[in-house]
């Protein structure tokens, strides 16, 4: 039997220590399968050779260039420098159980690099050392050298796991086993590349992109139309579960900055008048986004660091959050975003332009939406199936479809 009620932080805390030694005597407590994604091998092969061609087959001419060798690589070291001494918090990961429960420390320090990174792009851009838009300009050298380096990356981070005895949980197919990882945590120092791969090199080009159209349309129009958290990501599947590999590697050096930004490629290239959107609907976008899940579950384990810096909004954090309790002693959250629609984080992406983007990301978050939903069903059981009856919804909550006319039973 579950039960659904409204707990403090400290109430949360002290269920989950009072769990935590049944909780490790569970097999695969945490929702994993041993079930292979992407249809195994040739799937994983399919996907490493597929992508990389669609990338290259939607911008004409991307030829590597040393120029866009250099604005690459010359970023991504000062990046990672930045990670290692830039002031920041620190915080815990999850416990590993292959590990015996130990925890990673983190070292978060984004929020500080964000702001020196944009510092040094405004620098650069107004003395005319390096215009922004020169990221457009340059945009297919820089991708293929991001998509070369993303393999090259993705081979050594394979090749020295296997060389150096830290490999985990292998498939058998190197194939498959170089598409999903062979270690779980690489690091030197207080550099932990996963984290790094994840939230500094894909997000932060990304920003610089469309800080890159801001500067094509000031030039070209004279204004900008309106289109235009580091330590949330330590709670999330991918630090604690997914080993770094291809995929991760990859997908956050080339796929995620140089396919996620077609859509203010679109911007850049077309006429404000072509895609006039509500200011009033943007403007409220920009003020309810928040990180309530991430939140909760720092403020679950006692983590919560609240720190007055964007994009950290005072109020994503709530409580005494309604939850669901489960077995495990990971609560399940039905409140805020998280008591409307399951996948929240998810619906406001889905643009319907350009359609690249949009096709991708319906498929995209159909196939890992499935694989959270199998997981959680596995580790929750019926508290699982309790949220399900709480937020029927996974992507439109049910006031939007009444709004369009969509009757629901």
């Amino acid at each position: 039997m579950v039960s659904m009620q409204r707990k403090t932080p400290a109430d949360a805390l002290a269920a989950k220590r009072a769990k935590a030694d049944e909780s490790n005597t569970h097999i695969s407590t945490d929702g994993s399968s041993a079930e292979f994604e992407f249809g195994g091998s040739f799937g994983a092969a399919l996907l490493m050779t597929s992508f990389p061609l669609l990338m290259w087959y939607m911008w004409i001419g991307a030829y590597p260039t040393a120029k866009g060798w250099a604005i690459y690589w010359i970023f991504f070291i000062l990046e990672a420098a930045m990670y290692c001494y830039m002031p920041g918090v620190s915080s815990v990961g999850r416990a590993l159980k292959h590990e015996g429960g130990k925890t990673l420390p983190y070292y978060c320090s984004a929020c500080c690099s964000f702001y020196a990174t944009l510092t040094i792009a405004a620098v650069l851009h107004f003395t005319r050392a390096f215009p922004l838009y020169t990221l457009i300009d340059e945009f297919g050298s820089i991708m293929s050298v991001a998509t070369l380096s993303g393999f090259l990356d993705s081979f050594i981070v394979y090749m020295q796991a296997i060389l150096r005895g830290r490999t985990h949980r292998l498939s058998g197919s190197p194939v498959y086993d170089f598409l999903m990882g062979a270690e779980l945590n690489p690091r030197i120092g207080i550099l932990d590349f996963k984290m790094f791969y994840e939230v500094r090199t894909p997000w932060f080009i990304l920003f610089l992109i469309n800080c890159s159209v801001a500067a094509r349309q000031y030039e070209i129009y004279g204004y900008v139309s309106a289109e235009v958290a580091e330590q949330m990501i330590i709670t999330s599947w991918d630090m604690y579960f997914k080993e770094l590999g291809f995929l991760l590697t990859f997908w956050n050096m080339a796929g995620v900055p140089f396919t996620y930004c077609h859509c203010a490629l679109y911007l850049a290239n077309h006429d404000p008048s072509e895609y006039r959107w509500n200011r009033y609907s943007l403007s409220a976008f920009a003020v309810l986004s928040n990180g309530q899940k991430n939140a909760f579950r720092h403020q679950e384990k006692g983590q919560l660091i609240k720190r007055n810096t964007f994009p950290q909004v005072p109020w994503q954090a709530i409580k005494s959050s309604k939850v669901i309790e489960t077995d495990t002693g990971d609560n399940i959250m039905v409140d805020g975003w998280f008591a409307i629609i399951r996948k929240p984080n998810y619906a406001p992406d889905m643009s319907p332009f350009p359609w690249f983007y949009f096709i991708f990301f319906i498929i995209m978050i159909i196939h890992r939406t499935n694989r959270d939903i199998n997981r959680c069903q596995r580790k929750n059981g019926e508290a699982w199936k309790r949220y399900e009856r709480e937020v029927p919804y996974l992507f439109i909550p049910v006031i939007i479809l009444w709004c369009c006319g969509i009757h629901t039973i």
